[in-house]
């Protein structure tokens, strides 16, 4: 369904949107620049309908950057609606700015209740010094010299993963290895037992999956989630989540562990204020998500693009010292997360339009990621791209993305073990994404393989 809407009215208007109006050439994945069939009114980033199609988010994407790269988005009721910004450059100042676009008010498209937003505030919505003090307490574990440590494990965690996976010939790539392996991460940090993996990867899907049928106890659509509007993405999977770090939490209060857990319930946030105990549920799911979702889809997306260009990937077990930098291009290509929210603080011009106080602000990562002002053939996929400029992680933002480090060192040791393992990998059915037009995920990736 396509919404129409005027800025300065509230007349709504509907009209189908009918996917057999692309033509054959839509079925290809994000390889190659998309046709120019779409028009402006046909650009729907509200609908997660959309999001499944391969082709059709980069499609938008392009049309927006090329005709309206600050463009208002209507929404179906109960929301309002917001801008979209898509434009690499736009992106960035909107990011560096957080006081006049804040996280305060939320980070995804949702609009929550005055009355459910302290309930519901994370790292990822607080700014200022409460978000440097929060961030604080957990940095020092996510630098660059800290997750070296990690190096030997993952090796090792790497190799378990792949001779499990690997001799099956046929299987989901998802399933078998982009999942399994950074949850085993997370749970090495969290300090947990490894047979909890399999539940900290469902409740990720069912949180962050929370507009999937095939993940979402409640749909965030329905209406049924006007019952968990006290929850992060209204789900009810929350409440496990909560449980379970409170048990954590529990164990380790006054202890002298080093995990992640000890750190958030033993240390005293710089600005003075402790954490609540809903501070510490919500910290403590925001990790059990990220720590997961983001990297297992950056994973999937980056092996899909090694498929895709048999190339690209000959040219890494050629040369495995081309690896670091063909991470970035991965990053870059993949985008995990399409879009964060902010709000306007104050009336100000964007992009030769005016915002508004209060107005919700998108900014578009994934378009971001392939402005063609940023980087030359942004639908080639290039493990030697040079000065990739990227904008995954948040680009000199104080959001930034904590675990950044961590991410590039799993999907450097991910490939540079997986790689050379391979004589041959191929598609072997069909690939399915997630319904969603935040999370850029593939939900299922099955391959068959054959080893060196």
């Amino acid at each position: 369904m396509r919404f129409s809407f005027d800025r300065n009215t509230t007349d709504w208007d509907s009209t189908d949107w009918d996917s057999s109006d692309r033509d054959s050439s839509d079925q290809i994945s994000s390889d190659r620049a998309p046709a120019g069939f779409l028009s402006l009114a046909d650009v729907d980033l509200a609908d997660n309908d959309r999001f499944t199609d391969p082709a059709l988010p980069w499609r938008m994407f392009d049309v927006l950057r090329r005709e309206d790269p600050v463009h208002w988005q209507p929404e179906p009721p109960p929301n309002s609606g917001f801008w979209a910004v898509t434009r690499h450059a736009d992106i960035v100042r909107v990011d560096r700015d957080p006081e006049t676009f804040t996280s305060e008010r939320f980070t995804n498209l949702e609009e929550v209740d005055e009355d459910y937003i302290t309930l519901r505030r994370s790292l990822l919505e607080t700014d200022g010094l409460r978000h440097r003090a929060m961030r604080l307490i957990l940095q020092k574990r996510f630098t660059p010299r800290a997750v070296a440590t990690y190096e030997t494990f993952l090796r090792g965690l790497t190799a378990r993963t792949l001779d499990a996976a690997l001799p099956k010939g046929t299987f989901d790539f998802v399933r078998e290895i982009s999942a399994d392996f950074p949850i085993n991460v997370l749970a090495r940090m969290l300090d947990v037992p490894e047979e909890d993996t399999q539940r900290l990867i469902d409740w990720g899907n069912r949180i962050i999956g929370n507009t999937d049928p095939d993940y979402a106890d409640v749909l965030l659509e329905s209406a049924e989630s006007e019952r968990y509007r006290n929850l992060p993405f209204r789900s009810p999977a929350a409440l496990e989540v909560f449980a379970y770090g409170r048990e954590l939490a529990a164990r380790r209060r006054g202890g002298s562990g080093d995990d992640l857990v000890s750190a958030l319930v033993n240390s005293s946030p710089r600005d003075g204020v402790p954490l609540s105990a809903t501070d510490f549920d919500n910290y403590f799911l925001l990790l059990v998500v990220a720590g997961n979702e983001t990297t297992r889809h950056a994973i999937s997306h980056s092996m899909l693009a090694l498929i895709e260009h048999p190339e690209e990937r000959a040219r890494l077990v050629g040369d495995p010292s081309l690896i670091p930098g063909a991470v970035e291009e991965c990053l870059r290509w993949a985008s995990p997360v399409y879009h964060f929210r902010r709000t306007a603080t104050r009336d100000v011009e964007l992009g030769g339009k005016r915002i508004r106080a209060g107005d919700k602000v998108v900014l578009w990562f994934a378009s971001g990621n392939r402005d063609e002002d940023v980087f030359p053939d942004p639908y080639r996929f290039d493990v030697t791209r040079e000065n990739n400029d990227h904008v995954t992680f948040g680009k000199g933002s104080p959001h930034f993305c904590l675990g950044n480090s961590l991410a590039r060192l799993e999907m450097r040791v991910m490939f540079e073990e997986l790689l050379p393992r391979l004589a041959d990998i191929r598609v072997a059915g069909e690939v399915r994404r997630v319904r969603s037009n935040f999370v850029n995920g593939i939900k299922e990736l099955p391959v068959t393989v054959t080893l060196s």
